[in-house]
Order: structure tokens, then C-alpha cells, then sequence
């Protein structure tokens, strides 16, 4: 528009047109009309001033504010309320300070810019010199700027501040003031605070506005306080807020806190704009009550909309594939998958993260792996989900390995994966690997969490370290379920039962209530003693005191124990009555019976069952075969060859290893291969030797029935764990413990032997095989077990022919 001739406005009401151009955006014409003007006062400026600074755009800003021949406080305070919109700390500071030294007084808004700056980037020393400023000047009875202070102060989680200030205003706090205040208490993790301020806002009779309501209801959430939310929902229908998208979406988030999904999506459904953030809210609501199907129907409704998914919405609905083990579900999440890759959103560390997580999950570690290997950007949470992943799905070499190369990348480890790689330190019995990582953890500086301590007990009892276990056990100020019971199993697994059943007296008596795998432990535990009353109270109170209903587990260790005990008849009975269909560990321990009693009949039965049950397994097959040789039915002993041999069946091969200077040993019998064979073969003939000398005397019933008695007696010198014990001599130092792990169950013969092996050689042996803990000490298994075997695998011996 020009301004020519006798088409002249007058200065007031050129500025207004300037202030109308700047509202409704209009840039360029405001600047052309600025530069058209044949004057220019102050308020001119100050409009254009004004207008850049809102606008963003401070660099025009500060060229008009330097062109300005008359500047006031109004033209400082627009220039600086510009640069604090912007967030530049400094270049706000140094104007507020020069502005000062100019000689103009900062108002009230001038305050107010510069403390909101404050709180939003969370600058409480700039604000405490501001804070200063205020107190100097007196604007400290000033509302507008007492709030901005409160607000400051609780952003930067300084809220007592805060609370303080907020007390000392004896008089003008409107609504503004209290929703500083309520925000301060949410966002601090004071919810009881934030919905007693609200209350005592509505007292006050001061009316809450669409910036109040979301934060009290963020409380009522937090705390799961449904029925004060249901009343600021009253509130929020009586005030007329009940159309404002963030209300709604704040309610909603409540709702679906509290678990009232019902009334969740009832607000959902009533809200006039579809907003992502509470499609998402009520998506996390439904995954978090289990309700997995509606939140992938909802997923899916929001495709159909065409609504705009974003990286918070994936990780959701991923969450909902993970716990779904159906081909559907599996061929459905890699749509997702792909939807994620053409809408861009697959380069997103949190997308990304839940992707491993849901394939991990599902047990599709390549799957998982190739998508950890495509990110260009992993943090902590990337490495746990993939180490996490490998160790449930028991790959746990590979879950150390990746371990490590994480440390090697520099990302520091947190709780989550350490208790992961605690676990698979546990199963594969690497202890000193295990105690790296703790140590490495230690000097984190991270706090331990429960996780982490009942994995490392777990780990510590696996790799047969009772006392730290314990130690571990005793440091820890929380304990629970899991505490406890890693250590009665722990101990129950090192032949401790009588000390693991006084560890449940001490667990009953502290409050911790048992759970299914406790009494699978308190079972085991009195298995290994012979405790059969014992173990008949434990049964009985686990169904009828604390009702729950007795699994596979249970029942075998039962049936093992009346079994062994002589009481074969109550043990088939039992079977028999049992709540469950007896599945194949059940039927292994009625055959381990009756190999020992000789009921050969019955062990007919429970071998032909295992057949059908488990076809591949060897166990049965050996067992009966075994059965049938001893009693000198040979056709049978080549039937159940002929058997195995048709179907592929073949014994698993023992083989024993250690872990000596963090790396691992493995030894197969009469294996040959390892680098020092000829040191540890001579070794083991030193060794036979002299415990022969001692008294030691082969038993010839674990050895092959096909060879003659010198080669049997050399067969059994050459066991796994005695080559493994040999190699234990040669390497370890006088005093420190020999730990050998093994896959199958000891043999009668290197049970014996270790005995007299720890005896002549002063050492301790630890010797753990697929089922137990055996300590050797001066020629005794310290333990109060008695002396017989579970057969959930096989022991070490051969198939009599």
C-alpha cells in the first residue's frame, strides 16, 4: 500500500495496520509499509521490532533495533523477549545486563521473558541472579513476575523454592500463579502435592483453564488416583474444556492409567480431532492391561484413517507382537516391519529398539541381529535388547561375546544387562568372566537393583560359590520370591538340602510368600536327603495352604524320591492321580526307580511311554537295555539296539570342561586333541597311581563290557572329568579350587576317584555335573544328600551289551 500524496494516515493508525499485518503474518507487507512511511517514530519501531522478535526472525530484529534513533524500555524488552523465545542464554543475558547499563529499567515483561528462558532451559543460576534483580527492584510483590519465578523454580526441579515463593504471596494468585504451581508438583514427582494444590485452588475459588487440568490429571495418573480424576473430569465438563484436544488427551491418559480403558476410549472416541499423541496413549494403555489384540485393532484402524504414525506409536504395537507366538502374529509384525521402512521411521533408535526386542522375543535372533547391524546409532538400550535377547533364548556364548563388544564400543553397561549377562555367566559356569563384569559394575558406580543381585546369588550357587552367594544374600536390602528361592536352590543343588530347607523356614518367617519354583527347590532339596515326610508336608501346603497347582517338576521329584525310597507302588499311585498328564521327566524318574528296585515289569511300561513321548532320547533306551542285561536277557538288550538303531537314537557323549584364566577347557574321554594332552596323560597315570596306593580300587561296572579288564580300567582313567581334574593339577595353584562342570550325570567310578583324588593331593574338588554340586574335601563329598542319582539325564555309562 503506498503512501503517497494525499493518501496520508495518520502515525496511530499506521501503526495499528503495521500490528494487524504482523497478527495475521503478513510480513513482506508490513515491511514494505514500514519502508514506505514518510516518518517513523518510536512506536513504529518498536512494532517492527516486535513483530521480527515473535516472529523469530532476531537477526531483523537487531538490525532495526541498531537503526532505532530513540529507544525505551519497550524497544529493549521487544529485542530481548525475542532472543528468549529463541533460547540464546547468552545473547539474552548480555541485553538484559546492557540494557541496565543503558539506564533503562526492565518492566515486568522484560522480568518475565528472561525468567521463562530460564525455565525452559532449566538455568537456575541465571535465574537466581534474576531472582536477585527482582528482590533489588522491588518487582517482588509484582504477580506476574512472583510467577514466573514459581515456574522457574519448579522447572528447575528447585520445587521447595518454589512452594516457598508460592506461600508468600499473600494476595493475587490467579490462575496462572497456581498452575505454576500444580505443574511444579507434577513434573517433580510430588503428585500428592500437585492434586492438594488444585484443591486448594478451587477452595481459593479460583477457576482452572486447559493448562491447569492436564497437569493434575498427569498426577491422578501417576498415582493411580481414579477418583479424584473422575471429579476434574466434572470439572473440566462444567468449565467447558471438555473440547480442548490437550484436556481430552490428558484424561484420556489418566484413564488409561488407572485401567479404566472403558472410559479411556469412550474420551478417545469423543474427541472431534484425531490426535496421534492420544491414539498412542490409548494404545500403551491397552498393551499395558494386557489387552494386545485391541490395541493391534486400533493400530490398525488408525492405518486405515491415514493418520500420521509416529515413533512412539511402532514401539507399541511391537510390545504387542513380542508376547504373541502365532504365525500370524509373527508374519503381521514383519508388515509392521515394512511399513516402518517405507515411512521412514526404521532409522529411529526407539523403533528400532523395539524391533529387536519383538524379534528377540519370538526367538528370531537373526532377524533381530540384522536389524541391530543396519542402525547407524546404538545406544545402551540397543545393546541390552539384543544381549537381553540372546541370553533368553539361551544363547549365552553369544550374548558374552556381543557383551564384550560392547564394552569395546565404549557404551557403558547398565542394570538390565548385567543381571542378562549374570544369568548366562550362571548357565554356562564361566565364574571368571562373571566376576569382571561385577567388578566392572562396582566401579560404574551404578546402583545395584534387585535384578542384578538375585542374578549374581544365581550365579555364585551355579558355579558352586556358596559362601558369596550368601554374602550377596546378606548385602541385599530388599530381597524377594527369587532371592530366596535362587538360594534354597542353590544350596539344594550343592548337596546343602538340610541348610536350604532352614533358608525357607527364614523365608516363611520374614513374609515372602512361596511360588511355583520355590517348592520345586524345597522338593529337590529333600529328594537329595531321602526327607520323604518332609517332602510330603511341603507338597500338601503347597496345594492346600497356598494353592498352587502342582506341575511336572513337582511331581517328579516326588515320584523320584517315594521311587528311591522303596515306596514304588505309592509312587506309580501318584502318577496315576496326578493333576497333569505326566510329561517325560515324570516317567524318567518312575524308570530310575524301578532300575533300582528291579521292577522290571513297571520300568516296561514307563520306558514304552518315554518311547512314544520322546522317541530321540536315549535315556529310556539305556536304562531298560541296562535293565534287561543285568538279569541276562540278552534278546531284549539286542531288541532295544536294534530299536535306537533304526530311529537314529544315539547317546549324548560326555565331555567335561573348566574355565582357568578366563578361558575354557573342554575334555572328551580319551580325547587327545587339547594342546597339553601329553602333559595331562602323564598326569593322570601319576594320578592313578598313587590313589590306588590310597586304597582306590575301578569300578569295572562303568566300563565297556567289550573290551578286557586292562583296557576297562584304562577306559575309566580316562574319563572327561578325570582328564579334566588332571589338567587342574597341572595348571591351578596349591590351595585354589578345582572346578570342573560336566554335561551328564558322574559316573559311580570318577565319584569315587575324586574322593581319593582330594584326599592325596590336598585339594578341593567342585565337581558339577548335569544334575548337582559334588564337593570333594580330604577324601569326602561334603554334603548330607544321600546317595543316589536323578535321571532327568543320563549318567555317564556305557550301554551294556
Amino acid at each position: 500500500m503506498g503512501v503517497k500524496g494525499s493518501w496520508v494516515l495518520r502515525v496511530s493508525e499506521l501503526v495499528t495496520k503495521l500490528n494487524e499485518l504482523w497478527k495475521s503474518g503478513r510480513i513482506i507487507e508490513a515491511r514494505n509499509l514500514f519502508d514506505e512511511m514518510p516518518e517513523r517514530d518510536e512506536f513504529t519501531y518498536n512494532t517492527m521490532i516486535a513483530g521480527y522478535a515473535n516472529s523469530g526472525n532476531v537477526s531483523e530484529a537487531q538490525k532495526l533495533f541498531n537503526e532505532t534513533p530513540s529507544k525505551s524500555s519497550i524497544t529493549w524488552s521487544s529485542l530481548i523477549s525475542g532472543y528468549c523465545k529463541m533460547g540464546l542464554e547468552h545473547e539474552s543475558m548480555r541485553l538484559f545486563y546492557e540494557m541496565q547499563c543503558q539506564g533503562f529499567k526492565p518492566s515486568m515483561f522484560t522480568l518475565g521473558s528472561v525468567l521463562r528462558m530460564c525455565s525452559m532451559n532449566g538455568l537456575l543460576l541465571r535465574g537466581e541472579q534474576v531472582h536477585g534483580y527482582v528482590i533489588k527492584t522491588q518487582f517482588d510483590v509484582n504477580v506476574f513476575v512472583v510467577t514466573g519465578l514459581v515456574d522457574m523454580y519448579a522447572q528447575c526441579k528447585r520445587v521447595s523454592e518454589a512452594k516457598c515463593l508460592f506461600k508468600m504471596m499473600s494476595y493475587g494468585k490467579n490462575h496462572v500463579t497456581w498452575t505454576a504451581m500444580i505443574t511444579g508438583f507434577s513434573r517433580n514427582g510430588d503428585q500428592l502435592g500437585a492434586i492438594e494444590c488444585f484443591r486448594d485452588m478451587r477452595v481459593e475459588g479460583v477457576e482452572a483453564n486447559q493448562y491447569t487440568f492436564p497437569s493434575v490429571l498427569t498426577a491422578c495418573g501417576e498415582i493411580l488416583n481414579l477418583r479424584f480424576g473422575v471429579q476434574v473430569h466434572g470439572c473440566i465438563v462444567k468449565g467447558g474444556f471438555g473440547g480442548n484436544v490437550f484436556v481430552e488427551s490428558a484424561l484420556l491418559d489418566m484413564y488409561a492409567k488407572c485401567g479404566n480403558l472403558k472410559d479411556a476410549r469412550v474420551a478417545l472416541e469423543s474427541m472431534e480431532v484425531d490426535d496421534v499423541i492420544s491414539w498412542n496413549t490409548m494404545i500403551v494403555g491397552y498393551v499395558r492391561q494386557g489387552c494386545k489384540q485391541e490395541a493391534l485393532l486400533l493400530f490398525k484402524k488408525m492405518h486405515t484413517k491415514r493418520m500420521k504414525i509416529d515413533d512412539f506409536t511402532y514401539p507399541s504395537v511391537l510390545n504387542c507382537f513380542a508376547s504373541l507366538n502365532d504365525s500370524n502374529s509373527l508374519k503381521s509384525s514383519k508388515s509392521v516391519h515394512c511399513m516402518a521402512v517405507k515411512t521412514g521411521f526404521v532409522g529411529h533408535v526407539l523403533v528400532c529398539n523395539a524391533l529387536m526386542d519383538m524379534y528377540a522375543k519370538r526367538g528370531e535372533l537373526a532377524c533381530a541381529f540384522e536389524v541391530f547391524n543396519n542402525m547407524e546409532e546404538k545406544d545402551v538400550v540397543s545393546w541390552t535388547s539384543l544381549v537381553t535377547g540372546y541370553t533368553h533364548n539361551n544363547a549365552h556364548e553369544e550374548a558374552l561375546k556381543l557383551f564384550c563388544k560392547m564394552r569395546i564400543s565404549g557404551i557403558k553397561p547398565d542394570q538390565i544387562v548385567t543381571a542378562s549377562i549374570f544369568s548366562s555367566c550362571a548357565e554356562l559356569t564361566v565364574l571368571d568372566f562373571g566376576q569382571q563384569v561385577q567388578a566392572d559394575f562396582i566401579k560404574s558406580g551404578l546402583l545395584s537393583s534387585l535384578s542384578v543381585d538375585n542374578s549374581l546369588v544365581t550365579m555364585y550357587t551355579n558355579c558352586g560359590c556358596l559362601e558369596d552367594a550368601t554374602k550377596v544374600f546378606a548385602s541385599m536390602d530388599t530381597k524377594n520370591v527369587i532371592t530366596w528361592t535362587a538360594l534354597i536352590m542353590g544350596y539344594a543343588k550343592n548337596g546343602k538340602s538340610k541348610e536350604s530347607l532352614v533358608f525357607y523356614k527364614q523365608m516363611i518367617d520374614s513374609g515372602v510368600k512361596p511360588d511355583y519354583i520355590t517348592f520345586i527347590g524345597l522338593l529337590f532339596a529333600c529328594s537329595h536327603a531321602g526327607l520323604v515326610d518332609q517332602a510330603r508336608e511341603y507338597f500338601d501346603s503347597m496345594v492346600n495352604f497356598y494353592h498352587i497347582k502342582p506341575g511336572q517338576d513337582h511331581y517328579a521329584c516326588m515320584i523320584d524320591l517315594l521311587g528311591r525310597s522303596g515306596k514304588i507302588h505309592e509312587a506309580e499311585e501318584l502318577l496315576n492321580n496326578m493333576l497333569v498328564e505326566p510329561d517325560a521327566t515324570v516317567w524318567k524318574a518312575l524308570l530310575s526307580a524301578c532300575r533300582l528296585h528291579g521292577k522290571l515289569e513297571l520300568a516296561e511300561k514307563a520306558a514304552n511311554t518315554l518311547f512314544e513321548l520322546e522317541p530321540q532320547d536315549a535315556v529310556p533306551y539305556i536304562m531298560l537295555s541296562n535293565m534287561y542285561s543285568s538279569i541276562g536277557k540278552w534278546e531284549d538288550v539286542a531288541r532295544i539296539r536294534s530299536l535306537m538303531k533304526s530311529r537314529g537314537v544315539s547317546k549324548e557323549p560326555g565331555y567335561s570342561w573348566m574355565e582357568i584364566n578366563s578361558k575354557v577347557h573342554s575334555f572328551m574321554s580319551e580325547d587327545r586333541t587339547h594342546e597339553k594332552s601329553n602333559l595331562i596323560y602323564s598326569k593322570i597315570d601319576e594320578v592313578m597311581t598313587l590313589i590306588r596306593k590310597a586304597g582306590y580300587v575301578a569300578d569295572m561296572n562303568f566300563a565297556l563290557h567289550n573290551i578286557d579288564e586292562e583296557g576297562k580300567e584304562l577306559g575309566l582313567a580316562y574319563h572327561s572329568e578325570k582328564l579334566a581334574v588332571a589338567f587342574g593339577l597341572l595348571e591351578l595353584p596349591q590351595g585354589m579350587p578345582i572346578r570342573i562342570y560336566k554335561n551328564l550325570r558322574v559316573c559311580g567310578d570318577c565319584h569315587t576317584a575324586m574322593k581319593f583324588i582330594s584326599s592325596v593331593y590336598g585339594r578341593t574338588i567342585i565337581l558339577r555335573d548335569s544334575k548337582r554340586f559334588h564337593h570333594f574335601k580330604e577324601g569326602e563329598e561334603f554334603s548330607n544328600r544321600r546317595s543316589h542319582w536323578l535321571t532327568d539325564t543320563i549318567r555317564d555309562e556305557p550301554l551294556v551289551v
